[in-house]
């Protein structure tokens, strides 16, 4: 198994690294590869709310009992239980290698980092269809803008942040 997550890192590293010399004179290699990771689980994250919602969901609620959950906040909690593995894994092994900081450690902080996130995309995606009435894919780009800030500063100054 660690020769297969060496395996998939290194290619990754690869991909990425390959292309960095043309975004070179734009940013440091820490933040192109944050955009390139991240941007690569964004778009996942977008495809499988969206299949969620038109195709699995059907845009139909979800009935639970007492509770009964919206079709945009279901296809979320489905995107992000595949996009939120991927998302540390990028994050600690392509990203924020440097860290010294133990994965156990590290899983916690970037699980309150997403807690966080989980929140913005929630209260967003409410107030975006529910309250403005946008299509929900739409309101699931516009609200990816601002979790992306959140979370990109959150990662790299608490998370990943060098020494323990």
């Amino acid at each position: 198994m660690l020769k297969l997550h060496d395996f998939i890192s290194k290619v990754i590293l690869a991909m990425i690294d390959g292309v960095y010399p043309v975004f070179k004179k734009m940013m440091p290699l820490q933040t192109f590869r944050y955009a390139a990771c991240g941007g690569a689980n964004t778009i996942l994250d977008i495809t499988l709310f969206f299949i969620s919602y038109n195709f699995i969901l059907q845009k139909q609620f979800i009935h639970l009992g007492w509770l009964t959950i919206s079709p945009h906040i279901a296809s979320f909690i489905i995107s992000f239980c595949i996009t939120f593995p991927i998302g540390f894994y990028l994050s600690r092994y392509v990203v924020f290698q440097e860290t010294t900081v133990t994965k156990r450690k590290q899983l916690m902080k970037y699980f309150i980092v997403v807690l966080g996130c989980v929140l913005l995309n929630y209260g967003f995606l409410k107030f975006f269809v529910d309250y403005l009435g946008w299509y929900p894919t739409m309101a699931k780009i516009v609200t990816t803008f601002f979790v992306v800030i959140f979370s990109y500063t959150s990662q790299k100054n608490f998370t990943f942040k060098g020494i323990e």
